[in-house]
């Protein structure tokens, strides 16, 4: 009898399912929450139209989503435990030394005010704002591949303020208030613990501006590309001004046409000028101003702070720039393939564990794809 596509996802995907089963099956101490878990990834990965309880359920043959619910929100393992496996997971198999680390956010639509952290707030998914859980995430690249590594929702601090709801929303006692840039810094400390192997570190004006994070990163000795804001003032050539106005005094010859890495529509063609200041840090890594402006409207500029070793070349610098883009390719495929928005959960708990599962469902997907490339380069069947 022929395969229905889900069969024939689930068939081509068995091996993977049950390597990266085995791999977290320490994490859940009861057989039927193992199982569960099992079947979780399994749908999440597989051809469902929408990865929420009950369709998760009925994939699983399973009459209502009671079970799923449960596993999700209330049987006893720690996401967190499954996130460390996670990160390994994805190091182990697209790791290299140049690797780049990337912060940003994304935002999850939501109705009501019950679910933990929901709130009206600026989206960059929505372009507005909107009432919404918005989460800061980690993802790794490297020349293999690119996948998530580490997730923390962020709390308003009205809901902070509010005890009782956040006991409602099952937020922990211990958690305080943290800035997105606090959370970033909190991921990438983790990261670094474990030795992730990573050379660089970029992320978006919320983080770079962010004098802590850029601070924190220098005493770590890890390089990094970071976007600041246009009205971040700058000490450069004995006159303390914003960096755009720096940047617009620059003469023509000092910008470059550099492409920062492929995109959908081919090369990502900018001019880019660059110029280092200061004294080295406390690891003998320099600083610099890294501006770029589009060819088609020069007035379309971006601006980044650079820490980077003495002879690291601009096109370094611009690769590493352009590197943050693939987390939004992260984003994007895994709310399209593995469910990543299509939650529907209240607590802090099931958030982090939904967020894991599916981040580890699109782990799956990237290195079955590299798998995949590297078979059909050796002439082998995928």
């Amino acid at each position: 009898m022929a395969r229905t596509p889900i069969e024939r996802d689930v068939w081509r995907w068995a091996g993977e399912l049950d390597r990266v089963g085995k791999r977290i099956a320490g994490r859940f101490a009861r057989s039927e929450v193992r199982a569960r878990s099992a079947d979780y990834l399994r749908g999440l990965m597989a051809g469902v139209q929408r990865k929420n309880g009950w369709q998760l359920a009925e994939f699983s043959g399973e009459l209502s989503p009671k079970n799923i619910q449960h596993f999700i929100g209330r049987a006893k393992w720690s996401a967190d435990d499954v996130r460390d496996d996670l990160r390994d997971y994805v190091v182990e198999h697209l790791g290299q030394k140049d690797g780049v680390l990337i912060v940003d956010e994304t935002g999850f639509l939501k109705k009501g005010a019950k679910s933990a952290g929901v709130a009206r707030q600026y989206s960059g998914t929505a372009g507005r704002i909107e009432n919404c859980q918005i989460g800061v995430f980690l993802a790794y690249r490297s020349k293999l591949g690119h996948a998530l590594i580490d997730r923390a929702l962020y709390l308003p601090k009205a809901w902070m303020d509010d005890r009782v709801r956040c006991h409602e929303a099952s937020i922990p006692e211990d958690v305080e208030f943290a800035t997105k840039p606090e959370l970033a810094r909190q991921m990438l400390q983790r990261a670094f613990r474990t030795g992730v192997a990573a050379a660089w570190v970029t992320a978006d004006e919320i983080y770079g501006s962010d004098s802590k994070f850029r601070k924190m990163l220098e005493k770590q000795g890890v390089g990094y590309v970071v976007a600041v804001s246009s009205q971040q003032r700058l000490f450069l050539d004995g006159r303390y001004a914003r960096v755009d106005e720096h940047a617009a005094a620059w003469p023509s010859q000092a910008w470059r046409k550099l492409s920062c890495g492929p995109g959908t529509k081919g090369e990502r063609v900018y001019q880019w000028a660059f110029v280092g200041f200061g004294m080295p840090t406390e690891m003998g890594f320099r600083k610099g101003f890294l501006a770029r402006r589009s060819l088609k409207d020069p007035a379309d500029r971006a601006y980044y702070f650079i820490c980077a070793g003495e002879d690291t070349s601009i096109n370094e610098l611009v690769r590493v720039a352009g590197a943050r883009w693939t987390i939004e390719e992260c984003f994007e495929q895994a709310k399209q393939e593995t469910g990543l928005d299509e939650y529907e959960v209240r607590s802090w708990h099931a958030w982090h564990r939904h967020m894991t599962l599916s981040m580890f469902a699109h782990a799956m997907l990237v290195v079955i794809r590299k798998k995949a490339n590297a078979r059909r380069k050796k002439g082998m069947p995928t």
